[in-house]
């Protein structure tokens, strides 16, 4: 390949969602919306879990867990959509281009880690539960978080490692509205060939792994609620699985859409980047009170002390 005699890429164009030119208005005021609705009903949440000691379970310090990240992972690109939306430069700088690729795969896959723990505690609450609290104690949750967080970092670092090592001497055009792997290694100006093998079987080795290891824990949940004898026994079990499933099924149905689709498109790439990054965490708070009696509960009181103190 003959090098070219370009000047380095010091900033990249985010050239956002493809076919939605005179929509921006629409656009900006539905993501803001969005976004202010995913900050709002899970730092309600995480206040409620924070505040409730009836909330002080394993469960729902991994809800809180999920909780931070819904709130971290759709400000990773949310923020800077939003603002090419109002009009506000579409450029983002050479690092800053590196640090949303980093934070999105860092947080995606922590949350995709996070699924999968949760699952394994359902796992030891419904197939386990004379030894749940052996199982699933304070120094076992934290290190399954800690092991979370670690894992997850080197795994961002290694992709952002190979993606930026590569040499970039434009076009600098990224046909998306946030720098990802699938729009951000076309612009390179060398061979990308290991960066892309190695990104995809990353990427997808991951979320494969935490895939079937949910399918595993829940095929065993399923056979022991079959072994329950009564109707209403089995119903309590599954109500405790179904929002943890609702959201599983938004998380994983996107991804499949990436990576199961025959033919690549920007315009279907931009819209699952939209729902990951907007819609599914917005979603969650409203999955976990809508089919959570103990969180409603505990955010009626959150709410009413609130009003107390706005009152006096």
């Amino acid at each position: 390949m003959k090098m070219r005699n370009h000047t380095p890429v010091t900033e990249f164009l985010l050239m956002g969602i493809p076919h939605t030119e005179g929509l921006e208005n629409v656009l900006f005021v539905l993501f803001l919306g969005l976004y202010l609705l995913t900050l709002l009903g899970n730092l309600l949440i995480l206040l409620a879990i924070l505040t409730s000691s009836d909330l002080h379970t394993p469960m729902y310090f991994f809800l809180g867990n999920l909780s931070v990240f819904d709130i971290f992972f759709p400000s990773v690109n949310s923020p800077k959509m939003i603002l090419c939306l109002m009009g506000y430069s579409h450029n983002i700088s050479y690092m800053g281009c590196a640090s949303q690729l980093f934070f999105y795969h860092f947080l995606g896959c922590t949350e995709c880690v996070l699924y999968t723990v949760m699952a394994y505690d359902r796992f030891a609450a419904i197939c386990h539960p004379l030894r749940y609290t052996v199982i699933m104690s304070h120094q076992v949750c934290s290190i399954l978080t800690l092991r979370a967080w670690i894992g997850s970092c080197l795994h961002a670092s290694v992709l952002t490692f190979l993606v930026f090592k590569l040499p970039y001497c434009g076009p600098n055009e990224v046909d998306s509205f946030s720098c990802d792997i699938a729009v951000v290694l076309p612009l390179a100006c060398a061979d990308t060939s290991l960066a892309q093998t190695v990104s995809f079987t990353n990427v997808g080795v991951v979320a494969l792994m935490c895939f079937l290891l949910i399918l595993t824990s829940y095929t065993h949940i399923v056979i022991s609620i079959l072994k329950i004898s009564s109707s209403e026994g089995r119903h309590r079990a599954f109500s405790t699985c179904s929002a943890h499933l609702t959201s599983i099924l938004l998380f994983y149905g996107p991804v499949i859409l990436v990576y199961l689709r025959p033919v690549s498109s920007l315009w279907l790439d931009s819209v699952v980047q939209v729902l990951n990054n907007i819609v599914t965490p917005s979603l969650n708070p409203l999955i976990y009170t809508l089919r959570n009696k103990d969180v409603k509960l505990a955010l009626r009181k959150v709410l009413k002390q609130e009003g107390h103190s706005c009152g006096e």
